[in-house]
């Protein structure tokens, strides 16, 4: 599957496209000065866009996401991504608030927010605990990386 790579202050980030969608974004394991290139297989346009709409979000240019996404997933994965996308940047929600939503337990949301395939795209670092408490986040770096999300979103004032 065609595979773009895209340096920011969040680390080197592998995005895959499949079908006309983006698919997949995970943290390279190694961030490096090397320019932005191919992972695996050929860029195509999809994944050109992606790779600008990552830029422009890692300066702070934007806000909202406006790529094709297709979550490979059960109903219930693409109904927790669905409510990730729903919240704005610079806000955040709760497990309880997305479970209450769906009419499932927090802890099945903590899961499919954990199996997030497309991180920072669909964002699950917009997603804390009861209270508003610091959670974990399955990206590169862990909760540190949640915290410098949120923190790049003017969301950091929430954790304090």
């Amino acid at each position: 599957m065609p595979t773009l790579s895209v340096n920011t202050q969040f680390g080197r980030l592998d995005v895959t496209a499949q079908d006309d969608a983006i698919t997949k974004l995970v943290w390279a394991s190694a961030v490096d000065s090397v320019e932005d290139g191919l992972g695996d297989g050929e860029t195509t346009p999809l994944l050109q866009e992606a790779a600008a709409q990552l830029r422009a979000y890692d300066k702070g240019q934007l806000h909202v996401f406006d790529l094709p996404l297709k979550v490979l997933g059960s109903a219930f994965q693409r109904a927790v991504c669905d409510a990730m996308l729903a919240i704005p940047y610079g806000d955040t929600c709760t497990y309880g608030d997305i479970a209450k939503a769906l009419d499932h337990p927090a802890q099945a949301v903590g899961g499919a927010c954990g199996g997030n395939p497309i991180p920072i795209i669909i964002p699950c670092h917009r997603v804390m605990g009861a209270g508003g408490k610091l959670t974990g986040f399955s990206g590169a770096g862990g909760v540190e990386t949640k915290v410098a999300l949120l923190i790049h979103e003017s969301a950091g004032g929430l954790l304090i």
